[in-house]
C-alpha cells in the first residue's frame, strides 16, 4: 500500500466530487452542481481554501479541505473544514495522514492552532480524533441566514 498526500490537481475533479458527494451525503447537506463547481474553483484557486488528496496506489481515496483565518486571540488559526475517506479505504491510515498533512500546513503557515468540528454521534471518526487531538467540549450552533 503506497499512501501519498498531495495537493488536488485538475485531473482529480471527478474523484474529488465523488468523495465530496459522499461527505455531503454523510452530513445530510444537500448540495447542487453549481455549489460543487464553485467549491472546486475555490480549491483550485487555493487563495482562501485549500484541498489535499490521499492516494492509495495512485487512486484518490480521501480528501481534506482547510483554510486559515484570524481570530480575536491569534493572528492565524487553521480550520480543517472537511475530511472524508472512501469507505473501502477506511482503517488504512488515510484520515490520520490527511489530518497530519493539514497540521503540517498549519505549522508552516504560522497558525497558533488547528481545529475542526464533527457531529457528536460520529463515533467512528471521533475514535481517531481522540487519538490525534484533544476534545475540548464545545458544541456548535448555527443561525439560519
Amino acid at each position: 500500500m503506497a499512501l501519498e498526500i498531495a495537493a488536488l490537481g485538475a485531473h482529480d475533479r471527478p474523484a474529488w466530487e465523488a468523495l465530496a458527494r459522499g461527505y455531503k451525503a454523510f452530513y445530510r447537506t444537500p448540495t447542487g452542481a453549481a455549489e460543487f463547481d464553485a467549491a472546486w474553483s475555490r480549491l483550485r484557486d487555493a487563495r482562501d481554501v485549500h484541498g489535499l488528496g490521499a492516494r492509495l496506489d495512485g487512486r484518490l481515496v480521501g480528501i481534506v479541505h482547510y483554510l486559515f483565518h484570524a481570530s480575536t486571540w491569534a493572528p492565524t488559526v487553521c480550520y480543517l473544514q472537511d475530511l472524508f475517506t472512501d469507505p473501502q479505504a477506511r482503517g488504512r491510515g488515510v484520515a490520520r495522514a490527511l489530518i497530519e498533512a493539514v497540521a503540517q500546513q498549519a505549522r508552516a503557515g504560522g497558525a497558533q492552532r488547528c481545529y475542526w468540528l464533527t457531529q457528536q454521534d460520529n463515533h467512528t471518526a471521533r475514535a481517531l480524533y481522540d487519538k490525534v487531538a484533544r476534545y475540548n467540549g464545545f458544541i456548535r450552533y448555527d443561525i439560519a441566514l
